[in-house]
């Protein structure tokens, strides 16, 4: 039961609209299916950072550490809210599905974006803290193989949710519709990037 209850708990948090949901669909719909992806990528690859330091047990000392929390918390939302203003201040998008320019130089821009964004998200943070943590606690019957196939399994789930994000947003017909409205959403994303800053300021 246990583990069908985890399975549906890292479900709802992945699918669940957020920061980098507005960060793959921007980076999708301005740069492109291969910055969708690379950014999907830096996602889970944040998503590790946060099953790390939950089995190393500093999740503890984050919980009961509030200048440590507010550190990671301010510098999250400061992030986010940059990743906005750039995007209201875009140009128009080009989306061309056929004929897509290599991203190999910009490639690891945009896996740093989805790698930061997640990591100073102080709401998968939380996550962790709540959920996962619970399974490497000294009050619990510690098994590694189920604690790593645990940390797997939502490392997996959030990288195949993003990617698929990614390639149905830059679909050929979706990308019709993206090149008549592309800048306005592009806009709407970064305002709710923006949005989402400010709510992590101003929220405890």
């Amino acid at each position: 039961m246990e583990i069908i209850s985890y399975a549906i708990i890292g479900l709802l948090i992945v699918i669940s609209p957020g920061a980098d949901f507005v960060l793959v669909f921007k980076n999708s719909v301005s740069n492109g299916r291969k910055a969708g992806l690379m950014t999907g990528l830096g996602i889970g690859l944040g998503i590790c950072i946060h099953i790390t330091y939950s089995i190393l047990g500093i999740s503890h000392l984050l919980s009961h550490n509030e200048v440590i929390f507010s550190m990671i918390k301010y510098a999250g939302a400061a992030y986010l809210i940059y990743l906005g203003i750039t995007g209201l201040f875009s140009a128009k998008l080009e989306i061309d599905i056929e004929n897509e320019k290599p991203i190999s130089n910009s490639a690891k821009k945009y896996f740093a974006q989805g790698f930061l964004c997640n990591t100073l998200n102080p709401k998968t943070m939380l996550f962790f803290l709540s959920v996962f943590s619970q399974l490497v606690s000294p009050e619990s019957d510690n098994n590694s193989f189920f604690v790593l196939m645990c940390g797997l399994y939502i490392t997996l789930l959030h990288v195949a949710w993003f990617c698929l994000l990614a390639l149905v947003i830059t679909s050929s017909k979706a990308s019709t519709f993206f090149q008549k409205f592309g800048r306005k959403i592009n806009q709407v994303c970064g305002a709710g990037l923006v949005t989402f800053g400010i709510m992590l300021f101003t929220t405890d």
